[in-house]
C-alpha cells in the first residue's frame, strides 16, 4: 500500500517538473520528441534525458524545482477573457442562454460513471465555435464538477487567447511525446482545467487519429465529469471528424446569415461516418 502511494507521488512530481521545464525553456515539439526517444532508448527520466541532449541545464532543473514550483507542483493560472460573460457577467443574456444549453445537454447526457464528452463542430471559420466551447466548459464547471476544456484545433487555435494562457505546451505536444499533458487551472473558475493546443504541427489530422490521442481520451473519461473539445472548421479540414469519432458525442454549430446551408448539410452527412451521437444543433446569432 505504501509503495503504491510513493510511486503515485513520484509520477506527480515528475509530471509537474517536466511541465515547469517545458515552460521555462520553451521546449518545442521536436525537442520533446527527441527527449522522449532518449528516455526510451536509455531508460532515463525526463530531466536526465533533456540534460543529456543539452536542452536544459542543471540550473534550469533547480529553478524549476525551487523557484516557485515547489517539487514541480506549479499552480499555473489561466485568466478568462472579458468576452467570456459567463464568468464576468453571469446574469447577462448570453450567460443565461449558455446555461439553458447546458441544461439541455445534461438532460441528454449519458447515465454512467464516465465523463460526458462533447465535441463542438461547425462547417466554417468565424462561427463562434471556440467561444461556445469555452462558455460551455465554464458552465459545466460551475456545477462543481471537474471539467476539462481541450483545444483540439491544432491549425488555428484560440483557447489560449481566450484565457491569456501560454501555448508552448499543449495537446499536440502530449500526443507527440506520449507524456502527460500540461493542464492549466483557470483563475476564478475552480473546477475547470484547460488544455491548449500546443505548437502548430504539419500533420494535425494524423495526430488526432493517433492511438495516443485515444489513450488520453480514455484517461479523461475517468478523471473528469465533463470534457468539451474545440475543433477546426470541417469544411476545410477533417480534424474535427477525427475528434468527433473519439469523443462520441457532437454539438453542431452554425452561424445565422453566415454558414451556407449546403455546408451544414455536408457536415451532418460526414458526421454519419464517425458514428458519433449528434446531441443537437445550435444557431449562433452575433
Amino acid at each position: 500500500m505504501s509503495s503504491s502511494t510513493d510511486s503515485s507521488h513520484h509520477v506527480s512530481v515528475d509530471s509537474g517538473l517536466r511541465a515547469a521545464l517545458i515552460r521555462r525553456r520553451r521546449l518545442t515539439s521536436d525537442s520533446l520528441a527527441r527527449i522522449t526517444d532518449t528516455e526510451r532508448r536509455l531508460g532515463l527520466p525526463f530531466c536526465d534525458a533533456a540534460l543529456c541532449l543539452g536542452l536544459v541545464s542543471r540550473d534550469d532543473i533547480e529553478a524549476a524545482q525551487n523557484g516557485g514550483h515547489n517539487a514541480g507542483l506549479a499552480k499555473v493560472m489561466a485568466q478568462p477573457d472579458s468576452r467570456l460573460s459567463i464568468v464576468h457577467d453571469p446574469y447577462a443574456v448570453r450567460s443565461e442562454t449558455v446555461r439553458a444549453l447546458r441544461t439541455e445537454l445534461i438532460l441528454r447526457s449519458q447515465s454512467n460513471a464516465q465523463a460526458n464528452m462533447i465535441a463542438i463542430l461547425s462547417p466554417c471559420a468565424g462561427e463562434g465555435r471556440s467561444m461556445l466551447a469555452a462558455e460551455l466548459a465554464i458552465s459545466f464547471s460551475q456545477l462543481g464538477r471537474a471539467t476539462l476544456l481541450v483545444d483540439a484545433d491544432l491549425r488555428s487555435s484560440r483557447q489560449h487567447s481566450l484565457f491569456a494562457a501560454d501555448n508552448q505546451c499543449g495537446l499536440a505536444d502530449a500526443i507527440v511525446s506520449g507524456q502527460p499533458p500540461c493542464m492549466l487551472s483557470v483563475e476564478g473558475v475552480q473546477h475547470l482545467s484547460l488544455l491548449t493546443s500546443g505548437e502548430s504541427h504539419s500533420n494535425p489530422l494524423e495526430l488526432l487519429s493517433d492511438a495516443r490521442f485515444e489513450l488520453l481520451i480514455e484517461e479523461w473519461r475517468r478523471q473528469f465529469a465533463y470534457v468539451v473539445f474545440d475543433t477546426g472548421p470541417v469544411s476545410l479540414y477533417s480534424d474535427g471528424l477525427a475528434v468527433a469519432k473519439s469523443a462520441g458525442r457532437v454539438l453542431a454549430l452554425s452561424r445565422a446569415g453566415h454558414t451556407p446551408y449546403s455546408d451544414t448539410r455536408d457536415l451532418l452527412r460526414r458526421l454519419e461516418a464517425t458514428r458519433s451521437q449528434i446531441l443537437g444543433a445550435v444557431i449562433n446569432h452575433f
